[in-house]
């Protein structure tokens, strides 16, 4: 969930304070959303839901979409550029410790999402320098490439907008081309029986795919620089998320109607890479690993530069340790540097499917937090309990189906999971006793 930067909203044309339309909105969401989860869960989605991935593609479309209401109404109720840290302040005014530990999950959730986009980063480059199954590049890649965005940070340069929207409408521009010619050629016998893997293997991809959503929240961080917030923001969100998840269920049809279950199989890292080849040859294989790298450096980049401002200004609060502060000229260095080898670190682990439904986890549950906001914010918001309900009950079940499903299938990845939590919340608690006391401000 690659946060949006400065560049983000100059991209408009008047700079920090410009007017940004219903079209930048929507290209926020959806190149946000494309900031490497297409390219990370699609084979890891196909090996297990097989026929089944285009549906558990729509189930993830879902819970967003249903989430995405708590983020419409919070973000219309207090129109500040802000996150799930920020709302959780305004829901717990007297509890500052709720918001820190949210703020922290968000964190934690970033550490797993720069783990996400290293690992496929190492595996589309290794893949186009012809060592696809050697790990030892993939680690080497995957470390190269966070160590030179964690150098890139430190400085304090951050990416134009130009290059920006030419990374972001380049790697769409490239996945349509490929979803539409694909779809020409695409075989019916790989789409059904579409549950093949059975209900419960769609569900688990379904609740895995979640981060491939994570995206659509960094429009409600632009607020205050949008037109007209009340008919733009709620319309950027829901069309992000529809034109996003139209293009995820294309590149699965074609996919599964190019490759065989074995062949996603053997390429679940660096599967539309793959799946390329037969629509438009060797040259569609190398332009997918290119689109694929420079979509997860751009998310790299700025996943790096949102998370340390978070724990700064959490440090700020007085709810982090105060070496987490940015330095006199705005860096935050000892963040930078932290959560980069965190993430670094995560990479080690040497399983996509950890990575992924660690994320996938993480955000669901901070998802589930901001509906929480919303609800106890709801004569503020506006918002219809109902729904916001809804969507915390979909956060609670998705959850619960993915833990029942790895605890029957997948038990050495939710030992993962939970070893990864476990030592997560061991360095918070040292981290704690060295910050200075909570803040009521």
């Amino acid at each position: 969930m690659p946060p949006v930067t400065t560049s983000a909203v100059e991209a408009a044309g008047e700079g920090p304070e410009g007017v940004l339309r219903l079209r930048e909105l929507v290209a926020i969401g959806v190149g946000g959303m494309i900031g490497g989860g297409i390219f990370s869960v699609l084979g890891l989605a196909a090996s297990i839901a097989g026929p089944g991935v285009p549906v558990a593609f729509a189930l993830g479309a879902v819970v967003a979409a249903t989430s995405g209401y708590a983020y419409i109404r919070l973000a219309l109720a207090f129109r500040r550029n802000g996150a799930s840290y920020t709302y959780l302040r305004q829901a717990f005014p007297g509890r500052p410790r709720v918001a820190a530990v949210v703020g922290w999950t968000v964190v934690i959730g970033y550490v797993g999402t720069l783990a996400l986009y290293a690992f496929t980063f190492g595996a589309y480059v290794a893949d186009l320098l012809g060592r696809p199954a050697s790990g030892p590049t993939r680690l080497a890649l995957s470390a190269a490439v966070l160590v030179a965005f964690a150098a890139v940070n430190l400085r304090g340069v951050r990416t134009s907008g130009l290059t920006e929207d030419l990374l972001v409408y380049g790697k769409i521009g490239l996945l349509v081309v490929l979803a539409g010619v694909g779809l020409t050629g695409t075989r019916s016998e790989g789409l059904t029986p579409v549950l093949e893997e059975g209900l419960p293997a769609v569900l688990m991809a379904g609740a895995l795919v979640f981060v491939a959503f994570e995206g659509f929240q960094l429009i409600t961080n632009t607020v205050e620089q949008v037109r007209d917030p009340e008919r733009d923001v709620p319309a950027g969100i829901y069309l992000s998320i529809a034109i996003t998840t139209t293009l995820y269920i294309v590149l699965a049809v074609v996919a599964l109607g190019h490759l065989s279950l074995d062949e996603i199989e053997a390429a679940e890292e660096y599967t539309l890479a793959v799946a390329a080849e037969p629509v438009l040859g060797e040259v569609g294989r190398v332009l997918v690993a290119v689109a694929a790298a420079l979509a997860t450096s751009s998310a790299i980049n700025s996943t790096l530069l949102g998370a340390s401002q978070m724990t700064a200004r959490m440090s700020d609060d007085r709810v982090a340790p105060g070496w987490l502060q940015a330095g006199p000229d705005g860096v935050p260095r000892a963040g930078v540097v932290t959560i980069a080898a965190l993430g670094a670190v995560l990479t080690l682990a040497g399983s996509l499917e950890l990575i992924a439904t660690f994320s996938s986890i993480t955000f669901l549950l901070v998802t589930f937090c901001v509906g929480l906001a919303a609800f106890r914010l709801r004569s503020a918001t506006r918002a219809r309990p109902t729904i916001v309900l809804g969507g915390m009950a979909l956060n609670v079940l998705t959850v619960a189906l993915l833990v029942a499903y790895l605890a029957g299938n997948e038990p050495w990845t939710l030992v993962g999971v939970v070893a990864f939590y476990a030592a997560t919340a061991a360095a918070a608690v040292v981290a704690s006793r060295h910050a200075r006391h909570i803040g009521t401000t």
